[in-house]
């Protein structure tokens, strides 16, 4: 599988009191990696808003929890687009432990592009097409 990694270390603060990463940093990962994929690409999120005036929510969420991560794990986390529609694009979304390539986590999230002032879906700029039309998917 192709996709675009982001590293991620997981911190004492990431873990809760049994010691494994607690069930919703692995979104902020997510997160965090989604926003690094469009940043390798040229998009930064506050200037899409100024420039094109567009912003992207989160609409949906399916993760699936398959194995833990400990404090101080090296994780990578592999993204792609999976499907792109008018004005959402769905990411698949692998977390893998680093050390010995293990599938941690696995998730898809749908997210929505929004006119930033009114909140109304709103057509994925066509400056991004090249992203979406490049992108490896999961």
């Amino acid at each position: 599988m192709t996709g675009f990694l982001w590293p991620v270390r997981v911190y004492y603060e990431d873990t809760d009191a049994g010691g494994v990463v607690y069930y919703a940093n692995y979104l902020r990962f997510m997160e965090r990696a989604r926003t690094e994929l469009l940043r390798h690409h040229g998009f930064e999120q506050d200037e899409l808003r100024e420039r094109e005036g567009v912003i992207f929510a989160v609409r949906s969420v399916q993760v699936d929890y398959l194995a833990p991560a400990r404090f101080n794990d090296l994780l990578q986390v592999r993204t792609g687009i999976l499907q792109a529609g008018r004005a959402s694009l769905t990411f698949g979304q692998d977390v893998i432990r680093e050390r010995d390539g293990h599938l941690l986590c696995r998730g898809e999230v749908k997210v929505a592009c929004l006119d930033s002032e009114t909140f109304r879906a709103r057509a994925i700029p066509d400056v991004m097409k090249t992203i979406i039309q490049g992108s490896p998917s999961r």
